[in-house]
């Protein structure tokens, strides 16, 4: 059991890793402002799916099979911080032809957007399970606080699952309703649209920066 300091030094810390930015909350963020409600909720699922994948993965021992493998770290490392950089590249690509066809007196929806094309779950999902932010908290300060010593470990670990996933549910709630009133403004102006996706996009390759220089500490 945790006691009371350890529980309240947990909460504080779950709760500024799920406000710290990052591309799960951005993702979910640009999804609602450009396909709406429905689509944003499917990729905060996507989210919430990912974080209980890297939360079982902890629990099975995945920080220390990190720890004792450093290639294997490399590896996961480097092809989550590849994807979200590719993915990042193609929102930027993406902004500036939409920005070019607007130039130009063109349709700038003619050229759909990586936030509008596949399924958001699926996509959130993956973007989940590379984010250097919960790969970090997971493996290395979610474990921290689950006692060995403890007759009913599993218990921990969904207890303290059960609070990240809690404040991130609250989190891309409200993400997603800002997101939604964002909407009707990005229809009007597809150049404010358009300098959104590719801010977006940027912001994705630095999170692949970020990723591939991270350690578990």
């Amino acid at each position: 059991m945790l006691g009371i300091t350890d529980l309240t030094t947990y909460l504080i810390g779950a709760l500024i890793i799920v406000l710290l930015p990052g591309p799960n909350m951005m993702f979910v963020l640009s999804v609602a402002a450009q396909r709406g409600i429905r689509a944003g909720f499917a990729a905060a699922g996507g989210v919430m799916s990912g974080d209980l994948t890297l939360m079982t993965l902890a629990a099975f021992g995945a920080a220390g099979l990190l720890q004792a493998n450093p290639a294997l770290f490399a590896v996961v490392k480097y092809l989550g911080g590849g994807y979200l950089a590719w993915l990042g590249f193609n929102m930027v690509k993406g902004a500036i032809v939409a920005w070019r066809r607007m130039r130009r007196g063109e349709e700038a929806s003619a050229t759909p957007s990586v936030l509008a094309s596949g399924h958001p779950y699926r996509k959130a999902l993956l973007i989940s399970l590379m984010n250097p932010k919960a790969i970090l908290f997971f493996v290395s300060f979610f474990v921290q606080f689950v006692d060995p010593g403890y007759p009913y470990p599993a218990l921990t670990f969904a207890g303290l699952g059960l609070i990240v996933q809690f404040f991130s549910l609250s989190y891309m709630t409200l993400l997603i309703l800002a997101g939604n009133r964002l909407a009707a403004a990005f229809r009007r102006r597809r150049k404010l649209s358009a300098a959104l996706g590719g801010s977006v996009g940027a912001l994705f390759v630095g999170f692949g920066a970020k990723l591939a220089a991270a350690g578990l500490g």
